[in-house]
């Protein structure tokens, strides 16, 4: 039976990544073993949650996800961990479905945190409105952040009402800051101290938190096996610096649909690999322009590749990659691959975020999508995907087998959908799934 918690705050910005990371690798370094989810869509806040607990972290979601895919995560996680962490998005109750829905949906204890470095005895008041405003949570303990003495620490101590217990404050510690940008978080492997940073904060954590958390067993629910539709198609992804948002559960499920899994890095250089489709997530690419232009032979075999009819999906950086030029804010302008006929601004103003979904013709793919950026298109595209309320959402560009939008696309919402995104037309498999999902 594994101890597991939902990491809930009141707002962003509190703290709850650095806070949950920091328990990963304190139970880590305990030797057990951690496993660790994300509230919602993000895929930044993961990076530092896969290198604090060792192990691949998954989005719970339960619009994109789905709820028994939610459930079935959380189930199969169970197996295998000791420990498991939820780190919530944004406030507890924000959003539909909020954290707290979540919480409730997989009967996870919710442990609080709240940054508590300019508050006193609202500290508990806040507490008992977290916890009571939906009579359905179970709000087992609270933490406070920034907190640097002991007597600060007992007013907070003394304000509490009701059962939530306290387990311990955080002090606030400049080396224990995570470090951000226009999109979140920096990505964790641009940093060669990040291991340092995680350690210490896992110090701190050891040193003031009561780590003793409650048991859950967790419904058990499974998913059905995905039909081999890949087989034998190999599929080249760009990983590095500048391509580097990738949902797990994508990878899982290609694998899982057959395919081979061939990782290349534009950053570093490399040519497109002997491959039969192309995949391009999103990314950095505004930051390392300058060596994706100058990886003039890349461009060139995704010309090829494209020209040839094989299959490419592009994702939100791999869309702004695709284009002719890309201009960060009012800085420097790179020169793309050219293969669509638009140019890309990314801007330091947030320009779309949300959640979205593009019916294909081998079903409906849900996805999210969050960026700075904005095109001017010189071809048309195609269609446009939708909102969760039917608003209309990012552009899709579709001609032959290339496919690009800003939408980063969750595969298992419908693994049809996105194996034929990858499948060559000339194979049978294609003409399968296409019969397959009209009968």
């Amino acid at each position: 039976m594994a101890m597991m918690v939902l990491i809930g705050a009141p707002a962003s910005g509190q703290g709850k990544t650095t806070v949950a990371a920091g328990i990963a690798r304190a139970f880590v370094q305990q030797g057990k073993r951690v496993r660790v989810f994300k509230a919602g869509p993000d895929f930044i806040d993961p990076f530092w949650l896969t290198n604090a607990s060792d192990a691949p972290v998954y989005q719970l979601d339960t619009w994109m996800v789905g709820e028994e895919g939610c459930q079935a995560l959380l189930a199969d996680a169970a197996q295998v961990a000791d420990i498991i962490l939820v780190e919530g998005v944004m406030g507890l109750h924000d959003g539909t479905p909020s954290s707290a829905d979540l919480a409730c949906l997989l009967d996870l204890p919710v442990l609080l945190l709240i940054d508590a470095c300019a508050m006193a005895q609202t500290f508990g008041a806040l507490v008992y409105g977290l916890a009571n405003y939906d009579t359905r949570l179970n709000c087992v303990g609270v933490i406070a952040n920034r907190v640097n003495s002991d007597g600060h620490a007992q007013l907070l101590i003394d304000s509490l009402r009701g059962d939530v217990r306290w387990m311990g404050r955080v002090a606030s510690d400049p080396n224990m800051v995570l470090p951000e940008r226009h999109l979140g978080l920096v990505m964790f492997d641009q940093h060669q101290e990040t291991m340092q940073k995680l350690d210490c904060i896992a110090r701190q954590v050891s040193l003031h938190l009561e780590l003793a958390l409650p048991s859950v067993v967790p419904l058990a629910v499974s998913q059905p096996k995905p039909e081999k539709y890949l087989h034998g198609i190999r599929i080249g992804i760009a990983r590095d610096a500048a391509f580097c948002f990738l949902y797990q559960a994508n990878l899982d499920l290609l694998f899982a649909m057959g395919a081979e899994l061939v990782f290349f890095s534009p950053c570093q250089g490399d040519r497109l690999p002997n491959i039969d489709s192309v995949y391009l997530p999103g990314g950095y690419p505004e930051l390392h322009l300058s060596v994706l232009e100058k990886n003039v032979l890349l461009k060139q075999d995704l010309h090829a590749h494209v020209n040839a009819g094989k299959p490419l999906l592009a994702e939100c950086g791999g869309l702004l990659y695709l284009c002719s030029s890309l201009q960060f804010m009012a800085g420097s302008i790179g020169h793309m691959a050219g293969i669509i006929n638009a140019t890309a601004v990314v801007h330091e103003s947030l320009t779309a975020i949300g959640s979205q979904q593009g019916a294909f013709p081998n079903g409906i793919l849900r996805g999210h999508t969050f960026h700075h950026a904005s095109i001017q298109w010189h071809e048309q595209p195609t269609r446009h995907a939708q909102g969760r309320t039917g608003n209309k959402g990012e552009a899709i560009l579709e001609r032959q087998y290339l496919t690009a939008s800003f939408v980063h696309w969750y595969f298992p919402s419908c693994p049809q959908a996105a194996a034929a995104l990858f499948l060559p037309s000339n194979t049978l498999i294609h003409q399968n799934i296409s019969t397959s999902t009209t009968e």
